[in-house]
């Protein structure tokens, strides 16, 4: 009975906000909501009309030539720039930021969610659930999450008020869009090296999953000791997809194999590791598939991986202690967030 009437007052809850947004669009009557730029709409996203931020450096994008000492990568950027013309020059300009404080004294765990305009009750149960403020062992933890432009304004205004209230939101003028995910991975990197270089740890991962607060900070307490590695669930050396919302053309990437990469569905990486990966983005081609583009840019700035089978990116059939010791849970409806997690919380292994 308790499970149900939680999840009806979550319900209720996103009603309520919806509602609130709308009235605020009409009437103006938030004294906190921010600034939103004027967007103008393209094909393959939001040709923005202001400068992009002082703070950064224009990229100086090249061709490279990667080898992880099995195979040989080349990345041709003229044919990037040929077929994906907007991953490489579109100047990162974001039009909602989260707010950034924190307590000097602990280390700053950012937990960065990909999400969608449209994903209102996605984003409204995680905070009912893991995306809140914690305070665990010595670190803070805060849920940012990414997000694009949507042609629906009324997803857009529900979004503004969200950042207006909760302060989680980082969004772009760029268009929602598979390829444009990894405008998400490089303009993250972007805004978390000027705005937030004094970050510990990073939690990537999507607002269709469950993850776990205090493992990720013991996992971090005893395997993370190494700045220059990254972890979550390794792919090695992936075929290439012709077809499917995968595919890339054998024109921008003739090779057959991919270099390693960890699965987008969750994984960890050090704030020194962001620094790295932020230069390489900065000189290399932006590869249309945002894991595969982050294993690019991770053997370009040398580091290494580190897998574990806790990074559960396919789905784990529940099992309350199974999910005490996960780390993150891919693929679930808000509805099992919702009464897993409560079973997890109350739960005794």
């Amino acid at each position: 009975m308790k499970l149900k009437l939680f999840v009806l007052f979550t319900g209720l809850l996103i009603f309520a906000l919806t509602f609130l947004a709308g009235i605020h669009v009409l009437y103006g009557q938030s004294n906190r909501a921010k600034s939103f730029s004027h967007l103008s709409h393209e094909t393959q996203g939001i040709q923005p009309d202001h400068k992009p931020p002082s703070y950064t450096v224009p990229p100086r994008r090249e061709s490279v030539t990667l080898d992880d000492g099995v195979h040989i990568y080349h990345l041709n950027l003229s044919l990037y720039q040929e077929e994906f013309p907007y991953l490489q020059s579109y100047p990162c300009s974001p039009v909602l930021t989260p707010k950034t404080q924190h307590e000097a004294s602990k280390s700053f765990i950012v937990l960065a969610i990909k999400s969608q305009p449209k994903s209102v009750t996605r984003r409204q149960v995680l905070r009912q659930t893991w995306a809140r403020e914690w305070q665990l062992d010595g670190y803070e933890l805060r849920t940012i999450f990414l997000m694009g432009h949507t042609d629906v304004s009324g997803h857009m205004e529900i979004v503004k008020a969200e950042g207006s209230e909760y302060g989680d939101v980082l969004q772009w003028d760029f268009s929602e869009g598979h390829y444009n995910l990894s405008l998400k991975e490089r303009c993250f990197l972007e805004w978390i090296f000027y705005q937030l270089p004094q970050v510990t740890f990073i939690f990537k991962g999507d607002d269709d999953e469950y993850v776990n607060p205090p493992a990720l900070v013991k996992y971090i307490r005893t395997f993370a000791s190494n700045p220059r590695v990254l972890h979550g669930y390794l792919r090695p050396h992936s075929e290439v997809m012709r077809f499917s919302k995968y595919k890339v053309s054998k024109y921008i990437y003739p090779g057959n194999i991919y270099p390693n990469f960890l699965s987008g569905g969750g994984f960890l990486f050090s704030g020194p590791a962001a620094k790295v990966l932020y230069t390489k983005s900065q000189k290399m081609p932006v590869f249309p598939l945002d894991d595969v583009y982050f294993g690019f840019l991770a053997l370009a700035a040398n580091l290494s991986f580190r897998h574990d089978s806790r990074f559960h990116v396919y789905g784990l059939e529940f099992e309350v202690c199974s999910y005490q010791r996960a780390l993150v849970v891919h693929g679930m409806s808000p509805e099992q967030l919702v009464e897993r997690w409560s079973k997890v919380q109350n739960a005794r292994c």
